[in-house]
């Protein structure tokens, strides 16, 4: 076997919306716009006022009531509106969060300044364009303590990392190129190979973290391991079935299936991965994260879905879209769904793929993942909350607590 290759063998618009057993948390949708098409959201505190407000795309959402203010004009391309990220840091220094905002068909990484007054439009300010970015991540690959950003460039491997200014206030976005030759649909990080540091994932293999903590020093070593497919943002590196070695987690973006694979040792000591299912039946897995959604202080909740309309025409496409979490059962070797929200199919879609929009489409209050969940205590009552963004609706998905 070559391992350096391959791998081994309902709908609310507020309202409880899945049932649960004891044990489970149970959840309530709010909507936030239902109208909004943006697939990116971040959630921040815009005007300072302590409360977590949403911004997705064009507008910021003013905690409690989600009171709409502008931020910028956003372009549209087809279905697609041209703001593929929220990453919400102050880049500037100035006590007002801003936020990094990546784009596919502007090809383009930027950051889009706070001007710290409800209203006031806000600034982007471009950084590079290094091509295509579907999504990106905040994930801290510098080692010292503050979240990088990662993109899902699909032509190039690269990072910047939210470097504090010499002499001067601030950040800056100061970019790591990897090249081309790695570069594939999804990226993703975790520590492969059990050394305690974070490593950079593609579709194709993993570069690892190197022992000096300072991003200026010592050589990303490429490990062309696996060959994955187009998969989303991010792949993840974890042990799943506490074995103590690292495990892949991922899905596919453009086709039906969520995955792991399970690191084991070869008879000469290399790395061998065999592929498993998680959930063959969900479709277009863009964005997945681990999260502590039950509160027992651990993170091991995975928790995806689909994005409606990831293309208009592909696999899945107008199936019901899906907001769930995913536990693994280490003794049964296998993984159980928990459903948030199931949306109903889209029954009556054009034919063509530029005659569809998800908003008319899907039936009102459709809730997908979009390219960007945020899992945050959003309401301040001690448990984590949930903010999917999509071509059919911005929402957020109350926790009320675990069922006893």
């Amino acid at each position: 076997m070559n391992a350096s290759r391959s791998l081994g063998s309902l709908v609310a618009l507020i309202g409880i919306v899945a049932t649960v057993h004891a044990g489970e948390p149970r959840w309530k949708q709010h909507t936030i716009n239902g109208k909004s098409e943006f697939e990116a959201a971040g959630v921040l505190d815009a005007d300072n006022d302590g409360r977590l407000d949403i911004l997705s795309g064009d507008t910021w959402y003013q905690a409690p009531d989600w009171k709409p203010f502008p931020v910028r004009k956003v372009t549209r391309t087809g279905s697609y509106l041209n703001c593929f990220s929220t990453l919400p840091v102050d880049l500037n220094g100035d006590g007002f969060m801003d936020y990094v905002s990546c784009s596919y068909f502007d090809r383009n990484v930027g950051w889009v300044e706070n001007p710290g007054k409800p209203g006031a439009p806000w600034v982007y300010h471009e950084v590079d364009k290094p091509g295509p970015i579907e999504a990106a991540a905040f994930v801290d690959l510098s080692g010292d303590g503050v979240p990088d950003v990662l993109p899902n460039s699909v032509n190039v491997v690269v990072w910047y990392e939210v470097k504090k200014n010499a002499g001067g206030k601030g950040s800056s976005l100061v970019k790591h190129d990897f090249g081309t030759q790695a570069a594939g649909h999804g990226v993703g990080t975790g520590d492969v190979n059990g050394d305690g540091r974070v490593d950079l994932l593609t579709p194709k293999g993993w570069f690892e973290g190197p022992a000096e903590s300072s991003s200026e020093q010592g050589t990303w070593a490429w490990h062309p391991e696996w060959n994955l497919g187009a998969t989303g943002i991010e792949i993840l590196a974890r042990d799943v079935d506490g074995d103590g070695m690292s495990d892949l987690v991922y899905g596919m973006g453009h086709d039906f299936g969520l995955y792991w694979a399970k690191q084991s040792k070869g008879s000469g000591g290399e790395r061998v991965w065999t592929k498993g299912a998680i959930d063959k039946s969900v479709a277009s897995v863009h964005t997945l994260l681990w999260a502590d959604l039950d509160g027992d202080g651990k993170a091991n909740e995975l928790l995806t879905g689909k994005r409606v309309y990831a293309h208009e025409i592909e696999p899945g496409a107008t199936d019901g879209s899906l907001v769930a979490w995913y536990d693994f059962d280490a003794a049964k070797q296998a993984w159980t769904r928990h459903v948030i929200f199931q949306g109903e199919p889209a029954k009556n879609a054009p034919a063509k793929a530029q005659d569809r929009r998800a908003l008319k489409d899907f039936p009102p209050g459709t809730a997908g993942t979009g390219l960007q969940m945020t899992v945050v205590d959003l309401d301040k009552d001690g448990d984590l909350d949930i903010v999917c963004p999509g071509k059919s609706g911005l929402y957020y998905f109350e926790n009320l607590g675990v069922k006893k």
